[in-house]
C-alpha cells in the first residue's frame, strides 16, 4: 500500500475513534434511524478511503465525513422504499468550513435515548457504549460474558425498537431521569473501565472522551450527586493514568507509582466534583467509588494511604452495591490491615469469583505474603492466564517468577 493510502487511511481511523459517536448522535437525531445512521457514516468512510489518497485529506475531515453522510441519508430518504416510512430529509448542511468544535454535540441525547423504557434495559449499557463510544458487538461481547452473535442481535433489534417506537432525542425531564440516570452513568463508567485491548494512545483518548461526557452531564444536571461522583471517580483514576507505566513500558500498580507523576489539576477537579455530590447528601455507588479514589490521591499531599478508611468505604461499598469488584477489593484491604490469613478468609467467602481476574491475583499476592510460595505461584499463573492486557500480564509473570520455587 502507497504512503498516501496508509495516510488516508490512519486519519480515518484518527477520526473514527474520535467522532464517531459525534457524528452518529447528529446523523440519528434527524431521523431517529440509528441503523440508517450507521449506514449513512459506513459509506462515507468508505468514500474517504477511496478519495483522500488521491484528493488529500480535508482540512477538516469531519465536517466532509458530514456532508457525505448526509448526502446519502436524502439519497436513501427519496427512494420509494424510504417514503413510506420516513419523512425526507432537509437539504443537508455543509460543514466543510465549519470548526469540528461548533457541530453541537448530541451525545448525551442520544445515551438516554437508548435508555428510554422501550428499551430493554439489559440491552440499554451495551447500546450505548456501540452507538455513543464506538466500541464493536465483539468488545462488548466479551465485557458481558456473551456470545458475539447473541449480542450483536440483541442490539440491532435494540436500534431498530428505537426506529419503530420513534423515540425523540432530547434530555429527558426530571420526572423521567430516575429510570434512565444509571444505565447512562454506567455506559460512561464502562466506556472507561471495560477491559479491551486498545493499541497505544488509544486508552486515554477514550478515558478524555469518558470523562468529557461525565462532566457535562454533571454539569447538564448540576443537582445530580451521582453525576458528580461520576465525573470525580474517572478524574482521581484518570489522574494516575501516565503512572501506570514506566519508563521501561513496564505496568506500576497504585501503591508503587511516583506520585509525582499523578496530574495534580485533575485530582483537584475531582476534589471538586466530590464535594459538590456530598451537599446532596444522597450517598451512591459512584461517589464511593470516588472517595475511595480520593483517598489513594490523598498520598500524593501526605505520603501515606489512609487504610482504616479504605476499609470503611469498601465496606459500605459491599453493603450498597456488592459487586465482585468491590468485595476483592475489600478483602485486598482487610489483608493489608489484619494479615494475609484475613484477607484470604475474606476472599474465600466471595462467591462467583472462579473467572474473575482481580480475585486470582489478590489471592497470589496474599498467599505470597503468607509464605505459602508454592500454592501463591498456581494462583499466579491462573491470574496470568486471565489477564488480556500485556503489561499487566508481565507485571505478574514477573511477581510469579520471583517465588521461591522450594516454598
Amino acid at each position: 500500500m502507497a504512503r498516501d493510502d496508509l495516510t488516508a487511511k490512519a486519519r480515518a481511523e484518527v477520526v473514527a475513534r474520535a467522532s464517531y459517536g459525534r457524528l452518529l448522535a447528529l446523523l440519528a437525531a434527524r431521523t431517529g434511524d440509528i441503523p440508517g445512521a450507521e449506514d449513512a457514516l459506513g459509506d462515507a468512510f468508505v468514500q474517504a478511503l477511496s478519495t483522500w489518497p488521491a484528493s488529500g485529506v480535508p482540512a477538516n475531515p469531519e465536517g466532509w465525513l458530514m456532508t457525505v453522510a448526509r448526502n446519502r441519508q436524502r439519497d436513501r430518504a427519496k427512494s420509494a422504499a424510504e417514503r413510506t416510512s420516513a419523512p425526507l430529509a432537509a437539504e443537508p448542511q455543509v460543514f466543510d468550513e465549519v470548526d469540528p468544535d461548533a457541530i453541537p454535540d448530541k451525545r448525551l441525547e442520544l445515551m438516554f435515548v437508548c435508555a428510554h423504557p422501550a428499551v430493554d434495559p439489559g440491552i440499554r449499557t451495551p447500546l450505548m457504549l456501540q452507538t455513543v463510544l464506538g466500541f464493536e458487538a465483539e468488545q462488548i461481547a466479551r465485557a458481558f460474558a456473551m456470545p458475539t452473535g447473541t449480542m450483536a442481535q440483541r442490539l440491532v433489534r435494540a436500534k431498530r425498537r428505537i426506529r419503530d417506537a420513534r423515540i425523540p432525542f432530547v434530555v429527558p425531564t426530571r420526572a423521567d431521569m430516575p429510570e434512565r440516570l444509571p444505565a447512562v452513568l454506567e455506559a460512561i463508567y464502562g466506556a472507561y473501565a471495560i477491559d479491551w485491548l486498545l493499541v497505544s494512545g488509544e486508552r486515554e483518548s477514550l478515558a478524555a472522551e469518558s470523562l468529557y461526557l461525565a462532566s457535562t452531564l454533571a454539569t447538564l444536571l448540576d443537582d445530580e450527586p451521582e453525576a458528580y461522583g461520576l465525573a470525580a471517580l474517572i478524574a482521581f483514576s484518570f489522574s494516575r493514568a501516565r503512572a501506570r507505566t514506566g519508563a521501561d513500558g513496564r505496568f506500576v500498580p497504585l501503591e508503587e507509582q511516583d506520585t509525582t507523576r499523578w496530574d495534580a489539576t485533575l485530582i483537584a477537579r475531582g476534589d471538586d466534583w466530590l464535594r459538590r455530590a456530598a451537599r446532596a447528601q444522597r450517598l451512591g455507588r459512584f461517589q464511593l467509588e470516588a472517595a475511595i479514589q480520593a483517598v489513594h490521591a490523598a498520598r500524593a499531599r501526605t505520603g501515606l494511604t489512609d487504610w482504616w478508611a479504605l476499609r470503611t468505604l469498601y465496606t459500605a461499598l459491599v453493603e450498597l452495591t456488592p459487586t465482585l469488584g468491590a468485595r476483592v477489593s475489600l478483602a485486598a484491604t482487610i489483608g493489608t490491615l489484619d494479615g494475609p490469613d484475613a484477607g484470604l478468609a475474606a476472599l474465600e467467602a466471595i462467591e462467583g469469583a472462579e473467572r474473575f481476574q482481580p480475585a486470582w491475583a489478590t489471592r497470589a499476592h496474599l498467599l505470597a505474603e503468607a509464605g505459602a510460595t508454592r500454592e501463591a505461584s498456581a494462583a499466579y499463573e491462573k491470574a496470568i492466564s486471565l489477564t488480556t492486557e500485556s503489561a499487566l500480564r508481565a507485571h505478574l509473570t514477573e511477581k510469579a517468577t520471583r517465588l521461591s520455587p522450594n516454598g
